[in-house]
């Protein structure tokens, strides 16, 4: 069974007395003026969100706009100042000490930039760790930590040490020992940082095909806009502590909320990230140079309307056709028009 999480009315204020500074005109000062008069950082405010089951749901932000703070709240690795955080039917605000441990241990795990691998054992006794502090007995968890590094794509090497892996493989470790507690709720915070650029595509991927075969709840922090857009069913847009903009990749970038969020993704090609559903004019009957599904992103299907003046039918996953999209919507997409534009222009 997959799990959701909802958060509501989330703070954390840094310093002596932060809940004082709750839902006050104060927390909107400037941070370091608030700090020197009253020795409190306010890291989040007034937060809200709800991912559903089975969902990736991915946070971005640049450094101290509150983002891990965040994440590190959703299990009270870090103590909210107010509001309140429910994952599944439990209410973590509310849990006491041995609830919040059996929340850790059974129905939440989490993968941090720092691998944390114990050096002195081997890789599956490194991912059966979770299971082992559970009392769970050897040789079963030994059957369930091979099963899962098979997952990940290191079966066979269970009897390695850290020290013997790269970089990308002891993340790799990390992502295995995570899974092998059979978590309702990933967290991941900005776990591929400290990676190269070829080995975090690689893990970008791994997160991607586990969460096709596993289907597991996801929170994935970033500060990188290509990572968010690649894994994200929805991305959160983070700054100074608050949630600036919440939509699905091709809200972010074809409707950016404000002039932060169109800074952020101006230079994402519009055509990599939108889809033919989002700029398709109503269906009706004709002649089509080609037929797509909706989910098709419009750089796909330029070579089609740059050869012919027919235009591409559109057609949701059943194969029904829904709409379909000329040249001038293309290219209006391209062109980076505002997708509100593009849908009157597609409808025109």
């Amino acid at each position: 069974m997959t799990t959701g999480i909802a958060v509501d009315g989330l703070w954390k204020v840094f310093g002596p007395k932060g809940e004082r500074l709750v839902g006050s005109p104060d927390a909107d000062r400037p941070r370091r003026e608030l700090e020197a008069d009253t020795g409190c950082v306010v890291a989040m405010r007034d937060i809200r969100f709800a991912v559903s089951p089975g969902e990736v749901f991915v946070v971005m932000g640049l450094s101290g706009s509150g983002k891990s703070t965040l994440v590190r709240c959703l299990t009270r690795l870090i103590e909210p100042t107010a509001g309140t955080i429910s994952i599944g039917d439990i209410d973590v605000t509310a849990a006491d000490t041995d609830a919040l441990l059996e929340l850790r241990r059974h129905r939440v795990s989490m993968v941090f930039q720092h691998f944390g691998l114990l050096p002195h054992r081997t890789l599956v006794d490194n991912v059966g760790f979770g299971l082992e502090l559970r009392g769970v007995d050897k040789s079963e968890r030994r059957q369930a930590a091979e099963r899962v590094l098979e997952l990940v794509g290191l079966g066979g090497m269970g009897q390695s040490k850290p020290d013997q892996l790269s970089g990308g493989q002891q993340q790799r470790v990390g992502l295995a020992r995570a899974l092998a507690t059979d978590p309702d709720v990933m967290l991941f915070d900005e776990p591929f940082s400290a990676l190269d650029p070829l080995i975090r595509r690689d893990m970008q991927d791994e997160v991607c095909r586990l969460h096709a075969d596993v289907g597991k709840t996801m929170v994935f922090i970033t500060h990188d806009l290509a990572e968010a857009l690649r894994l994200g069913d929805r991305i959160a847009i983070m700054r100074d502590g608050r949630f600036v903009q919440v939509g699905t990749p091709e809200e972010v970038v074809g409707s950016p909320a404000d002039d932060y969020v169109r800074n952020f993704v101006r230079d994402v090609p519009r055509s990599h990230v939108i889809s033919v559903g989002a700029i398709m004019a109503p269906h009706s009957p004709g002649d089509y140079v080609t037929t797509v599904v909706s989910t098709t992103k419009v750089r796909d299907v330029v070579g089609h309307v740059a050869s012919s003046d027919l235009p591409v039918q559109v057609v949701d996953e059943s194969g029904v056709p829904v709409g379909s999209v000329d040249r001038l919507a293309v290219l209006e997409v391209i062109a980076g028009d505002d997708i509100h534009e593009i849908r009157a222009a597609a409808s025109s």
